[in-house]
Parts: structure tokens; C-alpha cells; sequence
């Protein structure tokens, strides 16, 4: 008969898949609920700038980025909802408490951006073969808004962002969009000076480009969390040799590990310990499973001998 022992570890920090050991987060969530909150008031008003000043000016340019900023925001608003649902207790219905939508907004941040820049693509695309007239200096003085606001709000989150996903999004965004913001500036003086007025799609055709560049990688982490894959920053391989190595254990099987939200992680394992074990043995392993790989939430089920009952390769 195999000897089964379960142990639950308790939560009492969030850890980011890449940081080291040894980092205290207990004043993260608070500073990052201000990050977001500074970061919507901040671009809510730029888009509403930038909105008035692309009708009145008739600038795709402006129209693009502002597009992009709304995904921005509304993509901040998830996230700050997210976060907040992903601190509520675990019930009867959600065991595992809400963390998970922390990871959904991710996906649909990443989704939504790239939806958006296909519709504007095509419309600069249209307007290349007849360009509308702009206002070169008006265009350049709500892109200066839009460095500072920009620059702003990414460095709000330049110092959490290796700690959380949608914190690493929201940097990426900000700090693209403050690249983006210098380069219609400098299409607005030239187009000032040369009166270039297809100087505003190309421009807005270079900002589709920036978004998918800096989108990809979001959707391509997100994507994987959302399949319960391995989060970055953790070898599978290094947790295996790590459970095999220890002592008295002579086999591993059913090792799982996945995202329970964008910044806390989960293992499940079973270990082949013919030996007896005591929670002492438990407990070192989840402790080192936390200090060493950033793994927060650990069950190990530990059996005399080799289980029949893995569902993966033994």
C-alpha cells in the first residue's frame, strides 16, 4: 500500500519567475495599483488630446497612436481589475482563488492591439495614394505631450517589472509608445518644413510596426500561461535533477508545473521514497523549491514505491 502524504505551503510572498532569492515584496502590490491608477488618469487625458487633435487635423498619425493608447488604457483598467480579483480568498467554486484572470487580461490585452492595428494598417495603406493636408507643428506639439506622458508612465513601472507580466506589458507599452511619440514629433517638423503629407501615413504604418513588435512577446508569454505551461524563467530539467537528487529518493513522476497567476507559480509532484518520511522532509523541499525556482504553491505526494497511476512517462 502506498504512503501518501500531502502538505499545502502557505503564501506569503509574491515572487516573479526571474528575480533572485532573498526579495521581500510586500509593498509590491501597493505600488503597483498606483503605477496603474497614475498610468490610466495620465493617458486617459493624452488620448483625449490626441483625439481632438487627429480630427481637427485630419492626422492619422495622432489617430493611430491615440487607437493604440485606448488598447493601452483599456488594457490598464483589465490589469488593475485583474489584480485586484487575483487577492480575493479561494471559495467552494474558484479553489484556487482568481489569480488566473491576471493572466486571461494578458492574453486579451495582447489580442486587442494587434486586432486594432490591421483596421489602421488599412486605412494608411489607403491613404498613401491620396494623402490629406496636416499641421506639421500641431502634430509635433502633441507628440512632445506624449514623450513626457509616456516616459512618465513607464518609469512607474520600470521597477516592477520583472516581477509580473502584465507590470513587464505595461513597461514595454510605455516605453514603445514614448519611442513612438519622438518619431511622429520629428514626422510633424518635417512635414512642417516639406509639407510631406504622406510623411503621416508612413508614420502611421511605423507605429503599427512598433505595436506588433513589442505585442508579440506579451501574447506569446501570455499564450503559454494560459496553457498551463511552464512559466519563464523556470528549467523543467533543473526542478527535475533538483526532486531526483535528494536524498532517500529513488524516483520521479508526475511533475507539473504551471501559472497560477502572472506572478505566482505551482508545482505538483510525486517523489518515490522507500525510506520513511517525516513534514520536515516536506517542508525543505518547498522551501528550497521557493528560495532556488521562484515556486510558490508546492504539493508533493510521496509513495514508497513506483506508482501505477502517472499519466505522463514514469
Amino acid at each position: 500500500m502506498s504512503d501518501h502524504h500531502h502538505h499545502e505551503h502557505a503564501h506569503t510572498h509574491d515572487h516573479g519567475h526571474s528575480h533572485g532569492p532573498g526579495h521581500s515584496h510586500h509593498h509590491v502590490p501597493s505600488t503597483i495599483n498606483n503605477a496603474f491608477i497614475i498610468g490610466i488618469i495620465l493617458n486617459t487625458v493624452f488620448v483625449l488630446v490626441e483625439v481632438a487633435a487627429g480630427l481637427w487635423n485630419n492626422s492619422l498619425a495622432l489617430l493611430t497612436d491615440a487607437g493604440h493608447n485606448v488598447g493601452d488604457v483599456a488594457g490598464l483598467v483589465l490589469v488593475l481589475i485583474a489584480t485586484r480579483l487575483a487577492k480575493r480568498k479561494s471559495n467552494k467554486k474558484f479553489t484556487y482563488g482568481y489569480g488566473k484572470t491576471t493572466i486571461l487580461v494578458a492574453l486579451i490585452n495582447a489580442g486587442l492591439l494587434l486586432i486594432a492595428v490591421g483596421a489602421i494598417g488599412w486605412e494608411a495603406i489607403t491613404r498613401f495614394n491620396n494623402p490629406h493636408p496636416v499641421e506639421g507643428k500641431l502634430i509635433s506639439a502633441v507628440a512632445f505631450m506624449g514623450i513626457i506622458i509616456n516616459t512618465i508612465s513607464a518609469l512607474l513601472f520600470m521597477k516592477n517589472r520583472e516581477k509580473d507580466l502584465n507590470v513587464r506589458g505595461a513597461y514595454l507599452h510605455m516605453a514603445g509608445d514614448a519611442a513612438v511619440s519622438l518619431g511622429v514629433m520629428i514626422s510633424g517638423i518635417v512635414i512642417y518644413f516639406t509639407h510631406w503629407f504622406w510623411l503621416d501615413a508612413a508614420m502611421s504604418l511605423v507605429i503599427i510596426i512598433v505595436i506588433v513588435w513589442s505585442t508579440w512577446g506579451l501574447l506569446k508569454d501570455s499564450l503559454r500561461l494560459s496553457l498551463d505551461g511552464v512559466p519563464a524563467g523556470i528549467e523543467t530539467e533543473h526542478v527535475k535533477k533538483y526532486l531526483l537528487g535528494l536524498k532517500n529518493v529513488t524516483g520521479l513522476h508526475d511533475l507539473h508545473i504551471w501559472a497560477m497567476s502572472t506572478n505566482k507559480t505551482a508545482l505538483t509532484a510525486h517523489l518515490v521514497v522507500p525510506g520513511n518520511t517525516d513534514d520536515s522532509f516536506l517542508a525543505e523541499i518547498k522551501k528550497e523549491l521557493h528560495h532556488h525556482f521562484h515556486i510558490d504553491h508546492a504539493t508533493i505526494q510521496v509513495e514508497k514505491s513506483e506508482g501505477l497511476d502517472c499519466d505522463q512517462d514514469c
